[in-house]
């Protein structure tokens, strides 16, 4: 009980909104955001280092045994999520910003660690949601930037990516990730000893780029373009986006004929979205002004969905031990 409690009241998201808060009352100006968006791009290197680092060769090749959950899982996050996007943000009353944000949300990967816990809360297929999730972030790092690029532009005048935001994506996405991969023999064991310092240095290279971020958007007028009634608006907004790919991901696992154990997993790691992955690319993809209305959404759906799934989860699991 006390696990499945600390899923839906993580202390990381307490953080993230007295990071907002710090943001807010007190903004990263002048030099100050010069050095602020220099220490959050470091840290967005290093996390991605990280994440490749984290990820065994192992776990990329016992993916394509499961294919048909782990397609089914892909074809969520990265199609039916997009189309309730494109969706949302069309026929969302909500300023643009926050409009570009929900459509961003929908095209980031799906998380690891959330994911995986759930699944074993539900008593699903443990391993098949590691290599799932897995997958999904691995892809994501090449996927998300493309349907950016492809989905998110505006008045006809093309993407929101510039050839300078493909540079960095390369260089501070992409690059690190592979350096960190190869690195793996070497690091592996460093990271297994050191797995808290590790997980401290990840959440804090989150929030040195959304405090950069909100600093940008909170200079830029954030909080005078959004109000109360939009925010609620906006979480009413995710909730039924996450409701919508719950009840996909349900009926396409009885559709594909999946065993109950792959089927939850396809629930659980079909209709997350990574706040791990999203910050950092939110933060290379969108000019820092942009950045902060962007991250809205997806830390909104972020608390939304563990709510969500920390309920089911146990549900399942009660149906299980019937």
């Amino acid at each position: 009980m006390i696990e499945r409690l600390r899923l839906v009241l993580d202390p990381f998201l307490i953080a993230l909104l007295a990071t907002v808060l710090a943001a807010s009352l007190l903004p990263a100006r002048g030099a100050g955001a010069q050095v602020a968006g220099a220490i959050a791009d470091a840290g967005i290197v290093l996390l991605f280092f990280l994440h490749g680092a984290k990820l065994s060769r192992e776990a990329i090749w016992s993916g394509a045994r499961a294919w048909k959950l782990h397609l089914g899982t892909l074809a969520t996050t990265f199609a039916l999520f997009p189309v309730v996007g494109i969706i949302v943000r069309h026929a969302a009353p909500l300023p643009e910003g926050l409009r570009d944000g929900l459509l961003f949300l929908s095209l980031l990967p799906s998380t690891v660690q959330s994911s995986i816990a759930f699944t074993a809360i539900a008593r699903g297929n443990v391993a098949a949601a590691v290599v799932s999730a897995s997958f999904s972030n691995l892809l994501g790092i090449l996927v998300t930037p493309l349907l950016v690029a492809l989905l998110m532009a505006r008045g006809g005048t093309g993407g929101l990516v510039s050839a300078q935001a493909v540079e960095a994506i390369l260089l501070q996405l992409l690059l690190p990730f592979l350096l960190g991969h190869l690195a793996r023999p070497w690091v592996d064991g460093f990271i297994a000893r050191h797995r808290a310092l590790v997980g401290r240095v990840d959440r804090a290279s989150i929030l040195l780029v959304v405090y950069a971020a909100f600093s940008a958007a909170v200079v830029e007028g954030l909080w005078r373009r959004v109000s109360g009634g939009e925010l609620a608006l906006l979480a009413l907004i995710c909730c039924m986006m996450l409701a919508v790919v719950l009840i996909f991901t349900r009926v396409l696992g009885r559709a594909l004929g999946l065993a109950r154990a792959d089927a939850i997993v396809l629930i659980f790691c079909g209709s997350k979205k990574s706040l791990a992955s999203g910050v950092p690319m939110a933060g290379v993809l969108f000019p820092a002004s942009l950045a902060g209305p962007v991250l809205l959404p997806l830390m909104l759906f972020h608390q939304i969905q563990l709510m969500a799934c920390a309920v089911l989860a146990r549900r399942l699991a009660a149906e299980e031990a019937e």
